[in-house]
């Protein structure tokens, strides 16, 4: 590139793979590395909005990506998502259980419960223990900690082999270690759980369930909560037409919205949606603009008026001349302005990602200095407990999430409403605001 270069473009991407903070920081990090990149990496959307020189390619932008440990496509090559129709046949509308991270742990956190309700009571309490319930403890655990826990341990691995760690990393050799010292301390001492009730054991299967268990209940609440406050937005797209009557050759056609063209016109019936941007050709009638304009009152339109796509044609027949489609239409415009919104980072989410940053690295050497210190001055089990213990509770990957989910929510819960929030700076200044008026 060459250093004359001084005209930007905005690319945006959809990233897979991201867990936590760290992976928005480290990403973050590896697209600024190229030479005058300006990236803003939202977790709860999986997406990277980026102002990049006119003559970088989308390809050096995905490498990059590729090279911090994430897959990214282009956000115009992903899948669009369905939108409503105006006919009267029922559109099933996709699931939250059925969304991509969804649907994957939900079975994972099933089966671990199930598993360790089981493994934690055998564990804990001597009353239901019985000859050799260790081997029984371990066989419970292992597919907890190691299929259950699997989403933990790939972020860990991906993560290690780009010379970084993230939270993930943090849940993986905390439940791992606490498994496999448990199961080397069974096989140096098999009689260990020969007599039932015994309270003279250093296992630690139970830890290993249970922590896996709650931490996958907590992934699955993020995930669900990350794609209910994404709905907001895609529920604002979904009010678009499904689709538009043109005429052609003096007859009507029915076409899909989306294969309008400027110029085309088409024929609006009473009670439909306005299929796009455009101006009255003939006909008169009263549009319900309160999806834009938040006006309650029908606005009285007829020859040579401009219409907004998405309203409602309440009385009149109308031939509308298209004069915006796609991505141009007011609509379109007024997704984008909440898109980028959510996207931009408010002062204290910044705050909660440059703590990320250091937070795993900091726990590792932590949980380090507490194994070698006991190791001195205490016996071994107690050394490995409180190492564990470290690794264990300094797992807030809800650290990188509250915060963007909070602004995701409220700015797409406002657009539902009809208020455009510009950005989160917007939203987070509003704390201060103590009178509102109204026109």
């Amino acid at each position: 590139m060459s250093p004359e270069t001084t005209d930007t473009r905005e690319v945006e991407l959809d990233i897979s793979g991201m867990s936590c903070a760290s992976c928005v920081g480290r990403v973050e990090r590896q697209l600024e590395k190229l030479d005058g990149v300006e990236a803003s990496v939202n977790l709860p959307l999986n997406q990277a909005y980026l102002k990049v020189p006119a003559g970088l390619e989308d390809r050096i932008l995905i490498d990059a990506v590729s090279k911090a440990g994430y897959d990214a496509i282009l956000h115009d090559d992903a899948p669009d998502q369905p939108v409503s129709s105006d006919s009267d046949d029922e559109i099933d509308e996709p699931k939250i259980d059925d969304a991509p991270g969804v649907a994957e742990l939900k079975p994972r956190l099933i089966w671990s419960a199930i598993l360790t309700i089981p493994l934690f009571f055998i564990s804990m309490f001597t009353v239901f223990q019985f000859p050799h319930w260790g081997w029984v403890a371990m066989a419970l655990s292992f597919p907890i900690t190691f299929w259950g826990g699997w989403p933990f341990h790939r972020g860990a691995v991906k993560a290690a082999r780009h010379g970084a760690s993230t939270m993930d990393t943090l849940v993986s050799i905390g439940v791992t270690a606490a498994w496999v010292y448990s199961t080397v301390e069974l096989l140096l001492n098999p009689t260990m759980t020969l007599a039932a009730g015994s309270h003279d054991h250093t296992l630690y299967y139970e830890t290993a369930g249970v922590v896996t268990t709650f931490l996958l209940l907590g992934r699955y609440l993020e995930a669900r909560a990350k794609n209910r406050a994404g709905e907001a937005l895609r529920s604002l797209l979904n009010l678009a037409a499904n689709t538009a009557t043109v005429l052609r050759d003096g007859q009507e056609v029915t076409i899909n919205a989306s294969e309008l063209a400027v110029g085309d016109e088409f024929v609006v019936r009473p009670g439909e949606k306005i299929a796009t941007d455009g101006f009255v050709v003939t006909g008169h009638s009263a549009i319900d603009t309160s999806l834009i304009t938040g006006e309650s009152v029908p606005m009285e339109v007829s020859k040579d008026d401009t219409v907004t796509g998405a309203t409602i044609n309440t009385s009149g027949r109308l031939v509308v001349r298209a004069t915006r489609t796609g991505s141009d239409t007011t609509l379109a415009q007024m997704g984008k302005l909440v898109s980028r919104a959510q996207a931009e980072k408010a002062p204290i989410a910044r705050l909660a990602d440059r703590i990320s940053a250091v937070f795993v690295p900091i726990v590792l050497v932590i949980a380090l200095i507490t194994l070698v210190v006991w190791l001195l001055f205490g016996d071994p089990a107690t050394a490995f407990r409180a190492a564990v213990t470290v690794l264990i509770i300094a797992c807030p990957c809800a650290l990188g999430l509250a915060t963007p989910i909070g602004l995701l929510a409220g700015t797409g819960r406002a657009s539902q409403m009809g208020i455009l929030i510009s950005g989160p700076q917007v939203l987070e200044d509003s704390r201060g605001v103590d009178t509102v008026v109204l026109d």
